[in-house]
């Protein structure tokens, strides 16, 4: 059996080479062994790729495996399984597990689950304790047991007492902080956003402001730190262009898609700045959100 592929005719994209062209691509021995404009070869398998984009493998920089607590939505095995099919070769799970992954216990655990998987599979560890932005996790010990970040996922770090402390540790560890980013504004229990809408229908909403202020106090405190932040689940072009105007080499952020919660002019106001980022080459990632469980209709964060 050939322990060698061929692909030929395919459309090569690979921004390390900046390369976007049609080439064939030979693979031995699990490796690249050469791209060119035609490649022939002898006893090797061939697989026609024409109309047909051949890339990097790409990584998920935020999947939620249920694993451990609810596998019977989605395991660590299944859902690797699941990356793999749709072209993803690493991926970076949250710590919304239950347990939360908030000590090195939970992080191995993961770890170990992952060994056989048939991706990547790099774990991400709370900011805090059980993600309550009370106090700090074990961050040292789960960077030991092989963490990559730190996050709370979609719970805010209210107090900025704790992030500041958090993103203080996230440079003696060397570790992204992924800062989702919500103050409440004193509307908790929200539906949707704000606006005529939610007037309308008599649901309480959440201002596009409570993202604003909290991606504006976490630049500030990330400049003040030099802590390496990634804002995720932005939603408002207002934080698009804080983050813009604040950016800098250690901070990217996390572009997402639009809940069907959110007011009709923010969505157009978001996409017309989502396409300029884009476009201008400003915009660090832009990220797919995948999870197994049902998303709740009128709400926008797990």
């Amino acid at each position: 059996m050939p322990k060698s592929l061929l692909i030929k005719n395919g459309r090569i994209i690979d921004p390390s080479q900046s390369l976007d062209a049609q080439r064939d691509l030979l693979i031995s021995d699990g490796h690249v062994a050469d791209i060119s404009d035609s490649i022939d070869a002898p006893d090797v398998e061939l697989l026609d790729a024409a109309g047909l984009i051949v890339a990097p493998g790409f990584i998920d920089l935020h999947v939620h495996f249920r694993e451990p607590g609810a596998e019977y939505k989605e395991t660590i095995e299944t859902g690797a399984r699941a990356a793999a099919a749709g072209g993803f070769t690493s991926v970076c799970c949250m710590p919304n597990t239950s347990p939360i992954n908030d000590n090195s216990s939970v992080t191995s655990f993961i770890i170990e689950r992952a060994k056989n998987a048939s991706v990547n599979v790099f774990p991400i560890g709370a900011i805090t304790r059980e993600s309550k932005g009370e106090e700090l996790a074990e961050i040292g010990e789960m960077k030991s047991a092989g963490i990559v970040a730190i996050s709370d996922d979609g719970k805010p770090v209210l107090d900025s007492g704790v992030m500041r402390r958090a993103m203080e540790y996230s440079i003696d560890f060397d570790l992204p902080v992924v800062d989702h980013c919500e103050d409440c504004c004193g509307a908790k229990n929200w539906s949707m956003h704000e606006g005529d809408y939610s007037a309308l229908m008599g649901l309480k909403g959440l201002p596009g402001a409570a993202e604003d202020m909290h991606v504006s106090r976490d630049l500030l405190l990330a400049e003040m730190t030099g802590a390496h932040i990634h804002i995720a689940h932005i939603s408002t072009a207002k934080s698009v262009e804080m983050v813009r105007l604040g950016q800098s080499p250690r901070s990217p952020r996390h572009l997402r898609g639009h809940s069907p919660s959110f007011h009709p002019d923010r969505r157009r106001r978001l996409s017309q700045r989502l396409r300029y980022e884009l476009q201008d080459g400003s915009a660090a990632q832009v990220a797919r959100r995948s999870r197994c469980c049902a998303r709740r209709p009128a709400r926008r964060h797990n």
